[in-house]
């Protein structure tokens, strides 16, 4: 037989006569395919989220007879009577509305025993048989657009599953009205309705709890709050409608013709949330008390009896776009403290306000009382309430007393658990300052805390207070009358403001400081204002020279500049701080300011340190700034004395504060550095670190670098380099660091010691300020007071006129300009090191001694 040919010529293969691999029967395919649908459909239908009517027939053709929930309308009738719990129908011969219209009111007589499913509160369906066993748990799905669609599984009580049952639309509704583009649109009467060229609004959020049940499960009354709501807010309803929830709650939306407000409710947590949106230029926060009442309807305590006082957490946000002079006129904007430390954060768990007023000096003055979800009790909280160490009442925040707020303008001015030590940081740092103050200036500060501190000074004979708003000083003492308590202060009366030492004078600070600039006289400045980004005065130079005119030629004022700078900062003129940098370049550049300081306090209360200013008319102001721990103390304790209950006359400013105000952070000084051209000093921040150390080690010959020898027919010695010294290397830094320092109050009792009469002469006395003026040399810190003694190997350097032997020179060489400046945050980090280190001037051969010049530091 001839095997047939392929169409390439080639022979074709012949086929296998059995088949190869598996072999699968198409109807038995099918059916498996088919069978497996029928039982996945039948499953969905049974457990998925279908509608009852159709998951009725196809129980009842399986012959299951099942215990239904009432039609949702008969389960609502009866809710608002104490909101009963939901009632159940037994269902025989069939699943709907109503058993009587699937079946005709008769069961089947072949149907199995009656089984019962019940929704528990959590959405789980439950199945049940005639005994009340449970066969089967379902956890409730949401409806889902296809049977087959899983979803998802929840956990909320609360499932929409219902129509609106309650719609309707506001009365009064100005329907003549202009929907366009950037119009004004208005009534028949010609009042504004809405601005439409303005895309803002304003955002309030409301939640209450501990609201009773009946009335959070009650349509006609949630929707009668909502519509007083609005009315109460001045807004307008055009339409609402509400949802009932299944179990239990509502669900309501109110679109105005300015925005919408909507609510959700959990009866059984006792629970509301609402939502208030709306475009209108009117204030919504006024309305907040009317919501409070309308939906705040307490329940009752089934255990006591008593009703629960209903707890409200709140939020007010501006939204939108505005431009940013709106923003600034604006004591809300979300760049306001008010806005952030009270009306929009939820975890202020309690907020009050106490005053909010538009005074007639142009101000917004704002009081409230605020607590938030962390704080705990205070010292006072326990003492007062005399808790013990294990008392839990030490970790609630319930029993945590709330603080109260003074804003003005919507910027923080005070707080009454900080108060204290934001004004001991501002007054009491310049008061002492200056040796003996007697005539005191006070900008503003209405709250009277500064006017307080200064009393506090037995020196003081007289204090000019110049506060532009009267109302603002009866508002204190109302409603923060501890501020201006002088009742514990010796010699004062009982209200600082009463102190006959008091010069009350309301007008426009800054303009009477410009006017009274040549006549006045003040020892100290306090200026109790914001800081320079909130008044364009500060930065304006004829203000700021009339200010420091004001002042005797020993004068100090003091002022706060703002939150601290961090190191991430731009160059201060360029950043958000340019104000304050403007405001030291004033100072810098006037001829009677002698020196600026810098300082931080990290205890005012606020979110970060706040910062503050100090300039001198002389630089003998840099003797007090730069005092020792004790000589503060002491000060104080000479000053400022006791108080008539025996507490401490300050709780939070003493010498140790002051030392820490001494040296300010370094991120002053990176900012400082960042100026164009870069500041002389900024080059010696700290030491070069390319550069070599030789050290002199009298008791290690063979480590030592420098060697001393007697000089021949002298009793002196002398020192000489062992090893080859490069220009610029550090010459023995250990031993300058260990240089002493001695002020000129102390050598002065020393002196004073060795002339006093029928006092035996003490050669080493004697010996020892000799020591001091032979190797001794003031600071550069002119005016300080402070004088750094060599006490190690340094000391035993020979001095030369003659520049070209000497070989040593200071660290740091003499600033380009002459002395240090006026304000450099780098001089005030580093000016212990910048008055003792020295440096080889050129290189230093190995045998060559080692000289200094004659003047070193001067």
């Amino acid at each position: 037989m001839n095997e047939p040919a392929h169409p390439n010529g080639a022979p074709q293969a012949a086929l296998p006569s059995e088949p190869q691999g598996y072999t699968i029967d198409v109807r038995l395919f099918l059916a498996v395919i088919t069978t497996t649908m029928a039982i996945a459909f039948t499953a969905g239908v049974m457990l998925g989220p279908t509608d009852p009517a159709l998951v009725g027939p196809v129980l009842s053709l399986m012959g299951i007879s099942i215990d239904v929930p009432l039609p949702l309308a008969d389960i609502r009738a009866g809710r608002d009577a104490n909101y009963p719990a939901p009632q159940f129908a037994s269902m025989a011969g069939g699943y709907g509305r109503d058993a009587s219209l699937s079946t005709g009111g008769s069961a089947s007589s072949s149907s199995k025993k009656a089984k019962a499913m019940e929704i528990t509160s959590s959405g789980e369906s439950v199945l049940h048989d005639e005994e009340g066993n449970v066969i089967l748990r379902q956890p409730r799905r949401l409806p889902t657009d296809h049977v087959a669609t899983l979803g998802y599984k929840i956990k909320e009580t609360h499932v929409n599953i219902d129509t609106p049952v309650l719609e309707g639309q506001g009365t009064n509704v100005p329907y003549d009205r202009e929907v366009t583009y950037d119009s004004l649109n208005r009534t028949k009467e010609g009042t504004l309705l809405r601005d439409q060229s303005t895309p803002s609004g304003q955002h309030l959020l409301v939640d209450i709890k501990n609201v009773e049940a009946a009335f959070l499960n009650s349509e006609s009354r949630l929707a009668t709050a909502m519509q007083d709501a609005v009315t109460a807010a001045g807004l307008t309803m055009l339409s609402y409608h509400c949802h009932s929830l299944h179990p239990a709650g509502v669900s309501c939306v109110g679109v105005l013709l300015e925005s919408h407000i909507s609510f959700h409710t959990w009866p059984d947590e006792g629970v509301i949330t609402l939502d208030l949106f709306t475009t209108s230029q009117k204030p919504l926060l006024p309305a907040l008390p009317a919501i409070e009442e309308l939906f705040g309807v307490p329940r009752v305590n089934p255990l006591t009896g008593e009703k629960e006082e209903c707890v409200t957490l709140w939020s007010h946000e501006l939204r939108g776009f505005r431009t940013e002079d709106e923003r600034k006129r604006h004591y809300l904007d979300d760049g306001s403290d008010l806005s952030n430390w009270i009306t929009s954060p939820l975890e202020v768990v309690y907020k009050k306000q106490i005053v909010g007023r538009q005074t007639l000096a142009g101000q917004r003055i704002d009081v409230w009382d605020a607590k938030e979800r962390e704080d705990m009790p205070s010292f006072k909280d326990g003492l007062k309430g005399g808790w013990g160490v294990d008392d839990p009442r030490w970790l609630s925040n319930e029993h945590a007393t709330p603080q109260r707020l003074l804003f003005i303008n919507g910027a923080l001015m005070s707080q009454s658990e900080s108060e204290r030590e934001l004004h001991e940081s501002l007054v009491q740092p310049a008061m002492f300052a200056h040796p003996a103050p007697k005539n005191v200036a006070i900008l503003g500060g209405g709250e009277g805390a500064s006017l307080r501190e200064v009393l506090r000074h037995k020196t003081v004979e007289k204090v000019t207070m110049v506060e532009l708003d009267q109302e603002m000083v009866e508002i204190a003492k109302e409603h923060m009358p501890a501020m201006s308590n002088c009742t514990d202060i010796v010699g004062s009366a009982n209200d600082c403001f009463d102190d006959e030492r008091t010069d009350l004078i309301f007008g426009n600070a800054f303009t009477y400081v410009v006017e009274n600039a040549e006549s006045s006289n003040f020892d100290v400045m306090i200026v109790d204002l914001l800081d320079p980004k909130n008044h364009a005065e500060l930065t304006d130079a004829n203000v700021v020279n009339a200010m420091v005119s004001s002042l005797l030629p020993n004068g100090v004022m003091s002022m706060q500049i703002g939150v601290a700078p961090s190191i991430h900062d731009p160059r201060a003129d360029m950043g958000m701080f340019r104000e304050r940098e403007l405001l030291i370049n004033h100072l810098e550049a006037n001829p009677d300011v002698a020196a600026i300081f810098v300082y931080e306090e990290a205890h005012c209360g606020r979110w970060e340190p706040n910062s503050f200013l100090v300039a001198c008319r002389d630089v003998s102001c840099r003797k007090q700034w730069y005092a020792e721990t004790d000589e503060v103390d002491y000060q104080i304790y000479e000053r400022i004395g006791g108080t008539k209950s025996g507490e401490p006359s300050l709780i939070h400013f003493d010498g140790a504060t002051q030392r820490s105000f001494q040296m300010p952070p370094r991120a002053w000084e990176t900012i400082y550095c960042r100026r164009e051209p870069e500041p002389f000093e900024c080059a010696y921040r700290g030491l070069d670190l390319d550069k070599e150390l030789f050290e002199y080690y009298p008791d290690d010959d063979d480590a030592s670098a420098f060697e001393v020898r007697p000089m021949d027919g002298d009793e002196t010695s002398a020192v000489f380099a062992k090893v080859d010294i490069p220009e610029g290397s550090y010459i023995m830094p250990t031993h300058l660091a260990a240089s002493f320092e001695v002020s000129d109050d102390s050598m002065t009792n020393i002196r004073g010691v060795l002339q006093t009469e029928g006092v035996e002469k003490a050669t080493v006395i004697e010996d020892f300020v000799e020591f001091i003026d032979t190797h001794g040399h003031p600071s550069l810190q002119v005016g300080s007071g402070k004088n750094y003694v060599e006490i190690g190997g340094s000391f035993l350097m020979r001095t030369t006129e003659d520049r070209k032997l000497s070989n040593v020179r200071r660290w740091v060489p003499p600033h380009p300009q002459g002395g240090r400046p006026k304000y450099s945050p780098v001089y005030d980090r580093h000016r212990h090191s910048f008055d003792v280190f020295l440096v080889a001037s050129r290189d230093i051969k190995a045998g060559e001694e080692v000289m200094k010049p004659i003047g070193l530091w001067d």
